[in-house]
């Protein structure tokens, strides 16, 4: 016997999702669950499409006596086959409580209305249990909006097929004063099943597949029974004409091998253990069949399936597609002459049974089992993701190796003072470095490699040496009960190399973090506050939960919970809800950010994001968000554009900071600088205009601008206006809207110790650099791998640690993160560009970058002493444009 199926056709034209704004109006609880409760309720309203919790949304919390009020949209994605599961639910401290549910069926709403879904107000009645019956739980109102449909690419309400899908029973009945007309070839019912004020299907019914079972147990529990003819037509108290099986509309699709078909055949012809031609298969509705373990994917899919890839998909070598007269699909494999209803399967699978009779597939290319067969376009779409997920958790692997000191254990390589004694360890609690001696299983705080040497001055008479707990070395003076940073001992004014006031040397970021390290820890709070976060909603959740968060409360430590999984955050989710938010917030999809430039994959502000009335709010949120990985000692996955770090520091930018953000832009001012307009007969004046989303404004450079000319004289106050303004264009009140929320958690005051080059290494991390593959992946002009001034180059880059190197990659490159690929996919302006190092310039002059280029401009010089002080000095001291 073969397995029989109806299906919905038509369903698979109808499968495109879109967007339905919900709007919960109010609500009438009346439960009796509420009786004899005088105080003022709290209630929230759930909807939920199709069952999935990806689209699953949540109005707030609203309180009130008789009659609650939201008037708040929901945003749904739904298939016009959707039904929309609605609960209202009660806030307590402790637990919540069902107070009513509610369904509403979008097929049956968009017939209602003409397929025009806009402003449709419906009042729902809710349901509840108590005690074991349902009852009335009260009225639900809602306005449906946003969606408009064809009505003629859905299914036909009259057949009924359709009003067998519809149902929405488990056991599916009908009696012989319901049978249609033998004429209308169908078999009709009236199964309408009200709930909640609405009327729906069973998921597996809205799917528009019946299983075997489920039509075997209607036709066993009807007083008669369906046999078919020898050619395929099936004879009863009605008969269905073959042309009515094919047609579009509420049709019974009947799955049978072809004559010589000897694989993949269906469970019931397996038991049967018979094989007929297209159209002679029986169907014995005393028999029982076990349905497939796929029901919506399995034989009863494949005719559906077919349609919609015979014209786009290729077919194994060997296979041929071919048409009956009725318009039916079938194949034919040549290698086996064979030939079969289903299409073969991708390459690499195989068909299996097992020991119950169930079909399952093999993908012999994965090593992986599943109960769906497997399609061309799912199998593209599981490559798809898998990509993406690798790449992911390439980025994923990369983010845990970013830090900003080597771990504690690791060597530090060209250590002056060598390794350590045999059975020695150097180790580092909240900063401070300490040794331990294996051999005799104790601790010191003294270097053991320095034992014996001369010892420092000892500190004057009154005063002390002690430690913050970030490490951070300080003195205290009990003569005057004062402390400082500054060594009080002569010879020491420069700072020392283990902590103390830094000195001469400004520049160092140790230092510098140490001291915000402090301030952070001298400013936090008890206790923990936690966060709750789906990763189905990793972005909606934060901003709701750190939006509704007092700022000074997100100093605490953090508590990240992610929902329906197990697990206590010790850092490590923490970690990664820090990496996944950060990769979603600074999107560029949300509109909110977008690249610095085709090849540049910094961020920055988008002007065109005031098209979202709430884009300000936004900011806030990533304004205290950001604050919050700075604060809590956390990396965030994508970085910002210099420029941008100089705004949070209240910098001003200069005409060196445009080449890596508008080369063109940066090029047109460059130009303006080094020619005389009024030679050149061009007019400007301090007025530029400016286009967002097709609409062109004005911005004047000062006041009247748009009536000064530009002349040698003012040339200067122009291009300084003129930088200015294209850096901060478009994006003022966003920018303060981020610095406020910034600065809600973390002062800015506290940043002032950096600059924006340090300030991205806090944000981002380092990353350990692989000298071999810098020196592998970079290439030379008018210089070659052995000319001497590279052979220096690459000696001072390995005598220098990691951060210096990373100081070296901002330097050159105008950030300090890799690709994943390492140097081999540096990016430059015009596309990929490795690093380079060009032979410009006299030796008296620094080294000077080209970070639209990768390219350093190294002079020739004379020793290696000179080489190494000239570098130091330009990635240390100098910044901005023109430094010789």
């Amino acid at each position: 016997m073969a397995a029989a199926s109806l299906s919905r056709p038509g369903g698979a034209h109808n499968t495109d999702k879109s967007q339905l704004i919900l709007k919960v109006v109010s609500a009438k609880p009346q439960s009796p669950k509420l009786q004899n409760r005088h105080f003022r309720l709290s209630s929230f309203v759930e909807v939920t499409a199709d069952g999935l919790t990806s689209e699953t949304k949540k109005t707030g919390k609203r309180s009130g006596h008789l009659e609650l009020q939201w008037n708040e949209d929901l945003t749904l994605n739904v298939t016009p086959q959707s039904r929309l599961d609605l609960k209202l639910w009660s806030c307590h401290t402790l637990r919540k409580e069902l107070l009513g549910s509610a369904t509403i069926d979008l097929l049956d709403t968009l017939r209602t209305c003409d397929g025009k879904m806009e402003n449709v107000q419906l009042s729902l009645a809710l349901q509840t249990e108590n005690k074991g019956t349902v009852v009335a739980g009260g009225e639900l109102n809602v306005c449906l909006d946003g969606m408009v449909v064809d009505l003629g690419s859905l299914p036909n309400s009259n057949t009924a097929v359709e009003k067998i899908l519809q149902s929405d029973r488990p056991n599916l009945r009908r009696t012989q004063s319901e049978e249609a007309p033998s004429t209308a070839g169908s078999h009709s019912r009236n199964n309408r099943h009200s709930t909640g004020g609405s009327q729906g299907s069973s998921p597996a019914c809205s799917r528009g597949f019946l299983t075997n079972r489920d039509l075997t147990e209607e036709m066993g529990s009807s007083e008669h029974s369906l046999s078919f003819k020898s050619h395929g037509s099936p004879v009863s108290h009605a008969e269905f004409p073959s042309n009515e099986l094919e047609s579009s509309h509420g049709s019974v699709t009947r799955h049978m091998p072809p004559p010589s078909s000897q694989s993949g055949r269906s469970p019931a012809s397996s038991i049967s253990g018979s094989s007929t031609s297209p159209g002679q298969d029986a169907l014995d509705p005393a028999t029982p069949v076990e349905p497939n373990p796929s029901a919506t994917s399995g034989t009863e899919q494949t005719t559906s399936d077919t349609t919609a890839e015979t014209s786009t998909e290729s077919l194994p070598a060997g296979w041929e597609q071919r048409v009956l007269p009725q318009g039916r699909v079938y194949y034919v494999d040549h290698n086996t002459k064979t030939t079969t209803w289903e299409r073969p399967l991708p390459p690499g699978w195989e068909k299996r049974v097992d020991q119950r009779g169930r079909f399952y597939y093999v993908d012999h290319n994965t090593r992986t089992t599943t109960w769906q067969r497997p399609t061309a376009e799912s199998v593209r779409n599981y490559q798809q993701w898998q990509t993406q997920r690798s790449q992911l958790q390439g980025a994923m692997h990369q983010f845990s190796q970013r830090f900003l000191y080597k771990p504690s254990g690791s060597l530090v390589e060209n250590d002056p003072l060598g390794p350590l004694p045999s059975g020695w360890e150097k180790r580092q609690d909240n900063g401070r470095v300490y040794y331990v001696n294996h051999n005799t299983r104790t601790t010191q705080w003294d270097d053991p490699r320095t034992q014996g040497m001369i010892k420092e001055h000892p500190l004057p008479p009154g005063w002390e040496m002690k430690y913050t707990a970030e490490g951070v070395r300080y003195f205290v003076d009990h003569n005057s009960r004062t402390t400082t940073f500054k060594d009080p001992r002569p010879g020491f004014e420069s700072g020392s190399r283990q902590g103390g006031s830094p000195g001469a040397y400004d520049r160092s970021f140790r230092w510098k973090y140490h001291q915000f390290r402090f301030l952070c820890h001298s400013n936090a709070l008890p206790s923990h506050v936690k966060i709750s976060v789906s990763r189905q909603t990793l972005f909606e959740d934060s901003f709701q939960q750190i939006m509704n968060v007092k700022p000074y409360d997100l100093r605490r430590r953090l508590y990240i919970i992610m929902r329906g999984e197990e697990g206590l955050d010790y850092g490590g989710i923490a970690r990664e809800w820090f990496f996944l938010l950060s990769h979603e917030v600074l999107n560029p999809m949300y509109c909110l950010f977008e690249y610095a430039g085709k090849n540049n994959y910094c961020l920055q502000i988008n002007p065109a994001s005031s098209i979202n009335p709430d884009h300000l709010l936004y900011f806030r949120f990533i304004g205290r968000f950001i604050a919050m990985a700075l604060y809590h000692g956390k990396f965030i996955d994508t970085g910002f554009t210099l420029p941008f770090y100089k705004q949070m520091l209240d910098k001003k930018p200069t005409l060196k900071d445009l080449e890596s953000i508008d080369p063109e832009f940066y090029n047109s001012i460059m130009w303006v600088k080094e020619n005389n307009l009024e030679e050149c007969g061009v007019e400007l004046y301090f007025a530029q205009d400016m286009e967002i989303l097709g609409r062109v404004s004005t911005h004047q450079l000062k006041d009247d601008g748009e009536n000064e000319l530009v002349t040698e004289d003012n040339k200067e106050e122009y291009i300084s206006l003129l930088t200015d303004w294209r850096i901060t264009r478009g994006v003022g009140e966003q920018t303060k809207a981020f610095l406020d929320g910034f600065n809600e958690v973390v002062p800015l005051e506290w940043l002032r110790y950096f600059d924006e080059k340090e300030l991205e290494l806090m944000l981002c991390g380092m990353q350990e650099i692989d000298l071999a593959d810098w020196q592998k992946n970079t290439i030379y002009r008018h210089y070659t791998k052995n000319s001497k001034q590279i052979h220096w180059f690459w000696q001072v880059v390995k005598e220098m640690d990691n951060e210096k190197r990373i100081r070296l990659l901002q330097f050159v490159t105008g950030t300090c993160r890799l690709p994943v690929g390492g140097f081999s996919e540096l990016i430059g302006s015009n596309g990929p560009q490795k690093f380079c190092i060009d032979k410009v310039g006299k030796e008296t002059w620094l080294p000077r970058s080209h970070t639209c280029f990768n390219r350093l401009d190294l002079p020739p010089y004379r020793s290696l002493e000179q080489l190494r002080e000239k570098l130091l000095f330009a990635i240390e001291e100098t910044e901005g444009f023109g430094q010789e």
